[in-house]
C-alpha cells in the first residue's frame, strides 16, 4: 500500500507537469498574457490537488472516484488551454 499521496506516480507526474505552465503562460499574447497566466498554472496545480483529496478519500470508492474526474478534468482544462491558437 503507498503510504503517502505524494508517491504515487500519477501526483508525481502531475505534480512535475504542473511547473511547466507556468513557464510558457508568461510567453503568450498580451492580449491573454493576465488570463492565461492565471488560469493556466491553476487548473494545472489543480490536478495534484485533486489527486491527494483522492487519496484521502481513498476509502469511500464514490467520492475517489469523484475526486479523480475531477483531476481529470483538470488536465482536460489545462490541454485546452495550452493547446488554444490565441
Amino acid at each position: 500500500m503507498v503510504p503517502d499521496f505524494k508517491e504515487l506516480r500519477g501526483c508525481q507526474h502531475a505534480f512535475e507537469a504542473a511547473k511547466t505552465p507556468q513557464k510558457h503562460s508568461a510567453e503568450g499574447p498580451q492580449s491573454e498574457k493576465y488570463a492565461m497566466t492565471d488560469q493556466i498554472p491553476r487548473s494545472s496545480r489543480s490536478v495534484c490537488a485533486n489527486i491527494a483529496e483522492a487519496w484521502f478519500r481513498r476509502r469511500a470508492p464514490d467520492h475517489f472516484a469523484n475526486k479523480l474526474s475531477d483531476a481529470s478534468s483538470e488536465a482536460a482544462e489545462t490541454i485546452v488551454w495550452i493547446s488554444a491558437d490565441l
